[in-house]
């Protein structure tokens, strides 16, 4: 992607909605209920954000910040990562209020850190029941739009050994979800000592997830 386009990325960035600091792009942890750990590894986005500033020409904030999804302050961010293990419960006002959130332009990505899949389809059909988890082709614009990711997402971690796989639930012809399974980019955002990943593993998710930011501002 050439400077000029990513200048007209960022612009069209800046004219959303969704408030967003004075210092640059964030990306906001969702901090859910359930007693799933949606707080681990705190350091993912911020080392992600420092990519995308070094390797395209978006401003970013990058500091780590997380929003209740019992809270509004939903709405300030543009793009909300959800992670951890095990559980996710959303309250019927929690469905209310991310259902809103996607149908206002908002993009909400899921990386199952492990043992997170059954909780993650069975909340995400609270919010839109008539909607399916459908697998993304390998040639989506989100698999190439800096980087060319020619079998869909990295495989970071092995987990239980099956391929890696990217669904997608689309509202309006729009990617609002995006979910990453087997796949586990963000561990490889993480600080290097939080899972001893070679260089060249991290490497890929943090250029996978730059593909994420991008499409996300620019979709």
């Amino acid at each position: 992607m050439n400077k000029s386009n990513m200048i007209a990325m960022f612009l069209i960035f800046t004219t959303m909605s969704f408030a967003q600091t004075n210092t640059g792009f964030q990306i906001a942890r969702l901090k859910y209920g359930g007693g799933g750990d949606w707080y681990n590894d705190p350091s993912a986005e911020v080392n992600l954000l420092k990519f995308v500033e070094q390797n395209t020409t978006i401003k970013v904030n990058p500091e780590y910040v997380f929003v209740d999804v019992s809270s509004n302050d939903i709405f300030s961010y543009p793009f909300l990562f959800i992670t951890g293990h095990g559980n996710i419960v959303f309250s019927k006002d929690d469905v209310l209020r991310i259902r809103k959130y996607l149908e206002e332009g908002g993009f909400i990505y899921i990386d199952d850190d492990y043992g997170l899949d059954k909780a993650v389809r069975r909340e995400l059909k609270k919010i839109y029941p008539n909607k399916q988890l459908v697998e993304l082709p390998f040639d989506h614009k989100i698999y190439h739009n800096v980087y060319n990711f020619k079998f869909g997402p990295p495989k970071i971690h092995e987990h239980n050994n099956k391929p890696p796989q990217g669904f997608g639930i689309f509202v309006d012809k729009r990617l609002a979800v995006y979910y990453t399974y087997e796949s586990n980019p963000s561990d490889g955002w993480a600080d290097k000592e939080a899972h001893n990943d070679p260089e060249s593993i991290r490497e890929e998710a943090l250029k996978f997830g730059t593909n994420l930011v991008v499409f996300a501002l620019t979709q």
